[in-house]
């Protein structure tokens, strides 16, 4: 059974610093380009500009992807996980999504197993 259900932004469950991950999924491949995280006001940006807004936990602010290198991405739809604590942020990337130039953040393979599983 599959059931579809929109829910309201005060129903996203935020963890004790205000913010919650958000996995950008690239809307045409499906595949996963990088993780962030979002505060509310992130969140609220990205539906009114319908381009992602992430909180920069580093740096302590709002980044909106693409200012300084370009590679955009545009969002087609935001979905949220049964928790309401993991969004789905399904995006139409422009450039690499990955600060290393990469197209996403997930180039790497870990363990032994990694060589045998490229061949």
């Amino acid at each position: 059974m599959t059931t579809e259900e929109v829910l309201a932004l005060d129903q996203v469950t935020f963890d004790e610093r205000g913010l919650v991950p958000v996995i950008a999924q690239d809307a045409e491949t499906g595949d996963v380009l990088m993780l962030a995280w979002a505060n509310r006001e992130a969140l609220v940006r990205t539906l009114a500009e319908r381009r992602m807004v992430y909180w920069s936990r580093s740096r302590g602010e709002l980044w909106r992807k693409g200012d300084t290198s370009g590679h955009v991405q545009h969002l087609d739809e935001l979905r949220i996980d049964c928790d309401a604590d993991v969004v789905l942020a399904r995006v139409h990337q422009v450039g690499a999504a990955c600060h290393t130039g990469e197209r996403t953040c997930f180039f790497r393979w870990l363990g032994e197993r990694a060589a045998e599983t490229r061949t």
